[in-house]
């Protein structure tokens, strides 16, 4: 394209949006981000964006003021004469509440999406969304990447004898699925219950993993509840070497000393949240070439589908 291209990006993760820059062949753009001493968010462009093609990085896991700044970024962009804006996000917040599962409760994924394309993005790139029928929340295109192509990769790379894949519950057995079809492994899930939010409690293994190596696959993982509780049902019922991969490490309240508690060997996780402290036992692969190649896809008007591996 003759348009010309810029990056820029919020706080929320600036390690991976200058990894991002960096592999596409570019720095960031410079903007301004300050709080009023109230907590009010001030956001300034401070180069011209007029008739520029502009992708905004962005993460959005609480608190609020990443969202926050995401809208901001995005409406001064609008305003600023920008000729197309694209929110890049590699990790979508809020997207676990994208359905009315009970009385009286928000749909907090719709207003996201609400919000995103009155701010003034037209288009969406993200990540392995907690559930793919958010897409159609949008009235503008998005663009939904998989980490599992960067995870596959890895385990291609370094194989696992004597390979079993884990869906932790029923809602990751498509993502497991597609794991042990493209590893060459057997496939087991584990049938739980929650009794209330951040509150996981196993209820049956459906699959052989006694005397297997496991490899447990999930899109998130929060307080690590889910995770660690898969992996202690799995080594009482005989599993050898457990290893588990999420693409977005919230690790939030407990999850850190949960995962150090638990028979987990090695967590592989990917840089769309920045993680609040290091681990021994986790280990970071980074997207940032994933999101290079998809920008420079959209800035070219390129079909993005080669990075849609599922």
């Amino acid at each position: 394209m003759d348009t010309p291209l810029a990056i820029f990006a919020g706080r929320s993760n600036l390690a991976l949006s200058r990894a991002i820059a960096e592999k596409y062949g570019t720095d960031l753009g410079e903007v301004t981000i300050k709080p009023f001493s109230d907590g009010e968010l001030y956001v300034k462009y401070e180069q011209s964006i007029r008739g520029e093609d502009i992708f905004v990085v962005q993460s959005t896991p609480p608190p609020g003021n990443n969202i926050m700044e995401l809208l901001l970024l995005l409406d001064a962009a609008k305003r600023a004469s920008a000729k197309r804006v694209t929110a890049v996000i590699p990790y979508f917040g809020y997207a676990r509440q994208d359905r009315k599962d009970q009385p009286r409760v928000s749909i907090a994924s719709k207003l996201m999406a609400n919000l995103l394309t009155e701010a003034g993005a037209d288009r969406i790139l993200t990540m392995d969304l907690h559930a793919a029928q958010i897409q159609g929340f949008f009235d503008i295109p998005v663009d939904h990447l998989y980490a599992s192509r960067l995870f596959i990769d890895y385990f291609s790379d370094h194989p696992i004898k004597n390979l079993v894949v884990v869906a932790p519950d029923v809602g990751s057995l498509k993502m497991a699925r597609a794991y042990a079809k493209r590893l060459g492994a057997r496939l087991a899930f584990i049938d739980k219950r929650r009794p209330k939010q951040n509150v996981a409690e196993v209820m049956n293994i459906v699959g052989e993993v006694e005397n297997k190596n496991v490899l447990i696959v999930d899109d998130l993982i929060d307080t690590a509840g889910t995770l660690t509780n898969a992996a202690s049902a799995l080594k009482d019922r005989g599993a050898l070497n457990i290893i588990a991969t999420c693409t977005h490490p919230i690790l939030s309240g407990p999850a850190y000393q949960r995962i150090e508690d638990s028979p987990i060997d090695q967590l592989l996780v990917t840089d769309t949240v920045p993680l609040r402290k290091p681990s021994s036992k986790i280990k970071v692969l980074s997207v940032a070439s994933i999101f290079a190649e998809a920008i420079q896809r959209i800035h070219t008007n390129d079909t993005i589908s080669a990075l849609f591996d599922d």
